[in-house]
């Protein structure tokens, strides 16, 4: 059994972020990865991750990153 270690790096722009959601969810889940290398669950966790992002930009919050958290779990 080897285990992929997910290799962290200095994220400076949103899309390098986007990027670094986008492979670490396959390198973590890599029973979630259809054999014709879509990710449903991934593009739903990406889309999620998104809607929310943009909703703490569009009102400034501040909040806490475990509401954030909690709402990224009810996703499953």
């Amino acid at each position: 059994f080897t285990k992929t270690i997910a290799m962290y790096h200095q994220i400076h722009t949103y899309t390098e972020l986007q990027l670094q959601i986008h492979d670490d969810l396959r390198i973590q889940h890599p029973e979630w990865v259809q054999s014709n290398g879509e990710c449903p669950r991934c593009d739903s966790y990406e889309s999620r991750l998104t809607e929310l992002l943009g909703a703490l930009t569009r009102t400034g919050s501040n909040g806490s990153i475990a509401a954030t958290h909690r709402a990224l779990a009810q996703v499953d």
